[in-house]
């Protein structure tokens, strides 16, 4: 059964919105700032104050360096970088990507874009880089050594009825770089041969692939989506956001956040329906995107306890990480 409301931990403020009362994370709750998109701009915040970073929306997908003193996001579907004050943005690849991710050691950025196959492939590039740089393949492998697949003209996006959570996020190519900076978990990969949609975690070395979450074809008979993942600090727990539907009722799920153990393979369901995009603080805690009156609201959840309260109206949460 899923768990709806909210429960308020440690110190909090309420702060009246409209007719509504919600609960804010109280300053020095977390141990360091979050970055999250609103409006299509960027902001960060570490309690009941924040600063917004971006302005002229067209941003999204904002992921902090490893240092904790740049952020790397998407303006208008292209990866640039920026200083963690706002300052000194400058776009790095003018090939068009989805949700970056930077190596552990600050040297590159990991991001997808389309690949030799005609799928989504990964690549990377120096974080020091122009945008007339060109990126190098990481996966498939077997594009690695092709020329760059030509991109099609940018549709511009339309002014109608937003699709569905569930059909914009279907296709959301954001990827993350393991912990140790050998591996890169990605939507899609070889298992597309088998399945429908799938979830990859890549080996740089030797580019082998291996499958952690599959939908549709090789026997599945669901239908859904593995996307937006994110590595635990230590490379113990893998999350991602999740749909299905399966020949029943009872086999459905909506969107909803999953944890993946990389010993063991275990996976478990984690907050509740509509919950999405996870972002690790430690341990215990993590930042997710959940949905509160009808509005994305960036959520600090209780991992072991379930426990969540909200943090900040907007989604795509990012943490940055504690210096030592």
């Amino acid at each position: 059964m899923w768990k709806t409301g909210l429960v308020a931990v440690g110190v909090t403020l309420t702060v009246a919105v409209g007719a509504a009362e919600v609960a804010y994370a109280a300053p020095g709750e977390l141990p360091s700032v979050v970055a999250y998109v609103r409006n299509g701009d960027v902001y960060v915040s570490q309690g009941t104050g924040e600063k917004r970073l971006t302005t002229g929306s067209g941003h999204a997908r904002p992921r902090w360096s490893p240092d904790g003193r740049q952020l790397a996001f998407l303006k208008n579907g292209r990866l640039w970088t920026m200083r963690s004050d706002g300052t000194a943005a400058r776009q790095l690849s003018a090939r068009a990507a989805a949700g970056p991710s930077w190596s552990p050691d600050g040297k590159w950025l990991a991001f997808a874009s389309l690949s030799c196959t005609g799928g989504p492939g990964v690549y990377r590039i120096a974080t020091a880089a122009t945008k007339t740089a060109v990126p190098e393949v990481l996966f498939p492998r077997d594009c690695r050594g092709e020329e760059l697949p030509e991109e099609a003209a940018a549709v511009p996006a339309g002014r109608g009825v937003p699709a569905p959570l569930n059909e914009r996020l279907a296709t959301d190519d954001a990827v993350a770089w393991s912990p140790d900076g050998r591996r890169l978990a990605f939507r899609g990969g070889d298992c597309e041969s088998t399945y429908d949609a799938c979830l990859s975690v890549g080996t740089l070395a030797d580019g082998s692939e291996k499958t952690v979450a599959a939908y549709g074809g090789g026997s599945l008979q669901n239908r859904g989506f593995a996307v937006v993942p994110s590595w635990r600090s230590d490379g113990a727990k893998l999350s991602w956001t999740a749909f299905q539907e399966g020949e029943t009722a009872a086999e459905s799920k909506p969107v909803h956040l999953v944890e993946y153990d990389t010993a063991t393979g275990a996976k478990r369901i984690l907050g509740s329906a509509m919950d999405r995009e996870l972002a690790y603080v430690d341990a215990s805690r993590a930042v997710i995107t959940s949905q509160n009156s009808g509005r994305s609201w960036v959520t600090v959840l209780g991992l072991a306890t379930g426990t969540r309260v909200l943090f900040r109206s907007g989604s795509q949460p990012s943490v940055q990480p504690v210096r030592r």
